[in-house]
């Protein structure tokens, strides 16, 4: 059972095509249980539903907006429903400037909620500016989105809705090894070649072996030039990826190299995964070709 206090229920709401959904994929990908057009409602049922049980998500995250035509009416008793049990909703509140809406609509193709026959597109985003305005100044974070790009709007809601007690919270590291002789990972965002390092394949006791037993990382990093190379690889990605995350990255991938991708690459994988996970990063590690080298 999760207690309230714990879990965190964002709002996001705003004027029609400003980003919400855009804004939304953000939280999800940070974690997030997300759900784009929930009646109000329907809030309360599901956030009782969420602290009732276990959950391997980090809170939710709503899309409410006019295409619930009571969404006003029902915001407040809602509200007070989850304020009686503990429970804060926190409102971000999504907007941009009326020429960058209407550019954005006229690209798109599709009709403002509050357009009919006697209300033209203009006029309906005059009118949902007003009827939005009282949730718009309780708002605990207010984005205008006319000159963000995706990774602006991510580093924002980063900055705001996720706790960096750690620099790389809210991106996700995954650590690959390989071998050269079967190609270089399509995926990799770093590259790095370990095949000037002494290799434990021509080594008669070490080549059944492979790089997570600790014989073979010892004899490629235990010695120069191996030692060396590694502390400064890993000096070199924790001073790099927090410059990644602070541009609001939200996946890299890093690949280490050798001929085979069963010795040297392993075993420089596992010591930058344990390495990233002791240091708070959320981490995966994979050794692409681990049975064919």
């Amino acid at each position: 059972m999760i207690k309230p206090e714990a879990f965190s229920v964002v709002v996001v709401t705003g004027l029609s095509g400003s980003g919400k959904s855009t804004a939304l994929n953000v939280f999800e990908d940070l974690g997030y249980f997300c759900v784009d057009g929930l009646p109000v409602a329907l809030l309360p049922k599901l956030v009782s539903l969420f602290l009732d049980k276990d959950s391997q998500h980090c809170g939710l995250a709503l899309g409410m907006d006019l295409r619930q035509h009571d969404f006003l009416d029902q915001w407040n008793d809602a509200l007070r429903e989850l304020s009686a049990r503990g429970v804060f909703v926190r409102v971000l509140f999504v907007e941009a400037k009326d020429a960058s809406l209407m550019r954005r609509y006229a690209t798109t193709r599709r009709p403002h909620p509050l357009e009919c026959d006697s209300l033209g597109l203009e006029q309906a985003l005059t009118r949902e500016r007003s009827m939005l305005a009282p949730l718009r100044k309780d708002a605990e974070l207010v984005i205008d989105t006319s000159e963000y790009s995706i990774h602006d709007l991510r580093r924002m809601i980063q900055e705001r809705f996720v706790a960096t007690l750690t620099p790389g919270q809210g991106m996700r590291v995954h650590v690959l090894s390989f071998g050269f002789k079967y190609g270089v990972p399509t995926e990799a965002d770093l590259v790095f070649d370990l095949r000037f390092l002494p290799n434990p394949y021509f080594v008669p006791e070490l080549r059944p072996l492979s790089g997570k037993d600790q014989a073979v990382a010892d004899y490629v990093y235990k010695a120069e030039p191996g030692l060396t190379f590694q502390n400064k690889l890993q000096e070199f990605l924790l001073y790099l990826l927090p410059l990644y995350a602070a541009e609001g990255r939200y996946r890299i991938t890093l690949a280490v190299g050798c001929t085979g991708g069963r010795h040297r690459s392993v075993a420089m994988a596992e010591h930058l995964f344990a390495t990233l996970r002791d240091s708070g990063y959320s981490v995966t590690l994979e050794h692409r070709h681990f049975d064919l080298g």
